[in-house]
């Protein structure tokens, strides 16, 4: 017999520049079109907000891997071209441990509006992971106008933060 198709290529990355000086990486891994139409609302969105939106490629249908999108984002954070960050994959997990690789991102997989606020609030994220095989295109909504919305407290959650952060340089 024939051997089988190879798998459909993975649809591009998008990288977004908000308003307000900060920049959000949008990494879609996987070839489902729901992935494709999330990305395209999230980018709507964005712009509905007044965020400009940037295409740096993928530009081929050649197949990618998630941890090197996942890094770039990561480092646009870290290295200051950008506050905050944006990542969307088939789960959010891979791509959030590729992000969180990067030395003072603080990425987080969140699955709804609540855990997005929290992260924010809480945990001072500054890289949001959406699964969009686990979360549909309105919760995916949701939850990246939660966080966008959402401030760090402070108060008790500093200490935690300065902790994750000694874990930067302490580990390895």
């Amino acid at each position: 017999p024939p051997p089988p198709p190879p798998p459909p290529p993975p649809p591009p990355f998008f990288f977004f520049t908000p308003k307000t000086a900060t920049a959000i990486l949008s990494g879609l891994v996987g070839s489902e079109m729901c992935i494709r139409d999330s990305k395209e609302q999230l980018a709507g969105e964005l712009h509905d907000l007044g965020h400009e939106v940037l295409d740096l490629g993928v530009h081929s249908t050649d197949r990618v891997d998630y941890p090197d999108f996942g890094a770039a984002v990561g480092r646009a954070v870290a290295g200051g071209d950008a506050e905050v960050g944006l990542c969307v994959c088939g789960s959010g997990i891979g791509i959030a441990m590729a992000a969180n690789k990067v030395p003072g991102v603080r990425a987080a997989t969140v699955y709804d509006a609540t855990s997005a606020r929290l992260a924010r609030q809480h945990n001072d994220a500054n890289v949001l992971c959406l699964g969009e095989r686990l979360i549909g295109p309105e919760v995916a909504s949701e939850a990246l106008r939660a966080w966008l919305n959402a401030e760090f407290e402070g108060g008790r959650h500093v200490g935690r933060i300065d902790k994750l952060s000694d874990l930067d340089g302490s580990l390895g």
